[in-house]
């Protein structure tokens, strides 16, 4: 038996997230279906994570066991060939029978990104969430500074969370903005590109931060409210959910011991 540790991109739009749902049509869903076409194999995967009904992934980690004899180099073109084209296996390799996608992650990033230009952009209307309204991009920047750290994290976390614990740790939390398209129209802001790295995220956490920092960036409120709305630990301090298509799995962070198989 083998653990095969891969990953994948994909383009999250028309799947109700990655894990398999009652009568869902999920990414776990089809890369099974993929690995049940190659090997006969009718066997569950583990990612590292759920992400929510239209959430993207770059480079997403899960791993499974195998009794099939096929090469590494030959998994990732035979899986994509039985794969929808916005689904693409882009790594494979062989891990300890102990190692798992999810348990044995140590920091995973999340990338959230608005098109803050006049316009929406029809190549990446998919990827982004289109605010033509004037955002105040340092107060945005001051607000998020408030998450680093370890933190009580309910205000962000859906009323539908079954953790025990909303306890988490942000490690690093950081905006960038790309004005490249900016000449296009004088109004235009740029796309804003969040990103927030943690030990683990609860349910639609990143998504009601980013709705938060978007009242702070409309004026909706002061940067320094993000600090007493953590501390409130109340769903309804926070803001909105931002919607779920300006969210990408961006990376996820394993130390090198725990996936290096023996030789």
């Amino acid at each position: 038996m083998r653990n095969l540790l891969m990953k994948v991109n994909y383009d999250g739009t028309t799947y109700d997230g990655f894990q398999t749902q009652p009568q869902g049509n999920t990414i776990q869903d089809r890369l099974e279906e993929a690995i049940l076409h190659l090997t006969g194999e009718d066997l569950k995967i583990h990612a590292s994570g759920r992400t929510d009904a239209g959430v993207h992934a770059y480079g997403q980690p899960f791993n499974f066991i195998t009794s099939s004899k096929i090469p590494l180099e030959r998994w990732c073109l035979a899986l994509n060939a039985r794969l929808p084209q916005d689904i693409v296996v882009t790594e494979a390799r062989e891990v300890p029978l102990s190692f798992h996608s999810r348990r044995s992650a140590k920091r995973k990033t999340y990338r959230y990104t608005i098109n803050a230009n006049q316009f929406p952009d029809p190549f990446q209307r998919r990827w982004q969430l289109h605010h033509p309204g004037i955002l105040d991009v340092t107060a945005m920047q001051q607000g998020l500074a408030y998450l680093l750290g370890t933190h009580d994290f309910t205000s962000f976390a859906s009323r539908h969370s079954t953790k025990t614990s909303h306890v988490r740790t942000i490690y690093e939390a950081h905006m960038e903005v790309d004005r490249s398209m900016c000449r296009l129209n004088p109004r235009d802001q740029g796309v804003i590109h969040v990103f927030i790295t943690g030990s683990g995220f609860l349910q639609h956490m990143v998504r009601i931060i980013m709705g938060t920092l978007i009242n702070v960036g409309q004026g909706k409120c002061p940067a320094d409210k993000v600090a007493h709305i953590l501390a409130a630990c109340d769903r309804g301090a926070a803001g909105p959910t931002a919607v779920a298509k300006g969210l990408t799995l961006w990376s996820v962070e394993y130390e090198e011991a725990d996936y290096k198989k023996a030789d």
